[in-house]
């Protein structure tokens, strides 16, 4: 990999990461219309430390607090009833699902699900699921001519099986094209959740899983399928622009719709589908490289 691949990467990584259309994809498809060889799953895992930090830092006060109160809880009782303290244990009970399919289908995840074929289904099924679970909240939102509005819960109303549902909804995302984002937003409007409430908890969701998942992958590095230094760039890149594309993220989804993401995701997964459907693009296009 190149000095320049790299760059383009990790722009790419930082811009998609957080936004709900799939930044697996966005890399799977930007090697393989630029002609190069696919990054794979352990480049996209270990970049993905870079955005993850950006999330500690923006929710770096939610964060220490939560994980204050959870260690507090272990030894005294009357924590355990603290807010802070029960999502500590629901973003580790969340966690469970992606851990164990991510172990489970390690071989998959490197393999079969990068088939472009694959990943623009997903683009457009989960488009559609987005869009569906938008419309929901809106019209929970706003009413209508024979609805009243309707409240939606926050995160003081997240069960243990809502975590669960929020975990299995982020394992989804083990495929290129779901987006993890995408899959735990829309979850979690389609439980009735708000749409900053969903988006909040998705993005504390995934600390443990993605920095897990790098830190699994950084083995790779050292077995000379990544190379460290474009890598380590990249991943630098993905943490300054990841940042500012999550500062913009959580204030666009108080006032406006997933709607343009929908459209966008539609669009990209039916384009990619007549690319491969026309042989201008192999389903496997930059497989052959590591």
């Amino acid at each position: 990999m190149s000095w320049f691949e790299s760059l383009i990467l990790g722009l790419v990584q930082g811009l998609t990461e957080f936004l709900p259309i799939s930044s697996s994809a966005h890399l799977r498809l930007t090697a393989a219309f630029a002609g190069w060889h696919d990054p794979g799953a352990a480049f996209t895992a270990i970049t993905q430390i870079g955005t993850e930090a950006a999330v500690l830092i923006y929710f770096r006060k939610d964060i220490a607090r939560i994980v204050s109160a959870w260690f507090r809880s272990l030894t005294d009782k009357a924590m355990r009833r603290d807010h802070d303290a029960q999502m500590g244990w629901l973003v580790i009970v969340g966690s469970i699902p992606i851990g164990l399919l991510g172990i489970t289908l390690k071989d998959q995840i490197e393999g079969p699900f990068r088939d472009l074929r694959l990943t623009a289904t997903m683009l457009i099924v989960m488009g559609i699921v987005l869009g569906v679970a938008d419309r929901l909240a809106a019209r929970d939102e706003t009413g209508g001519k024979h609805r009243v509005v309707r409240e939606r819960k926050s995160l003081r109303d997240l069960s243990v099986k809502d975590g669960l549902i929020f975990g299995m909804c982020q394992a989804m995302a083990l495929i290129p094209g779901v987006s993890r984002s995408g899959a735990t937003i829309s979850g979690g409007l389609l439980m009735g959740y708000t749409r900053e409430a969903a988006a909040r908890y998705s993005f504390l969701l995934a600390i443990p899983a993605v920095l897990a998942s790098g830190v699994f992958e950084l083995k790779e590095a050292g077995e000379g399928h990544v190379s460290w230094g474009p890598t380590v760039f990249a991943t630098v890149i993905a943490f300054a622009v990841g940042y500012a594309v999550i500062a913009w993220f959580m204030k666009f989804i108080t006032t406006k719709s997933f709607m343009p993401f929908v459209v966008y995701r539609i669009i990209l997964g039916i384009v990619i589908f007549v690319l491969v459907g026309t042989d201008v693009l192999s389903p496997h296009a930059g497989e052959s490289g590591g």
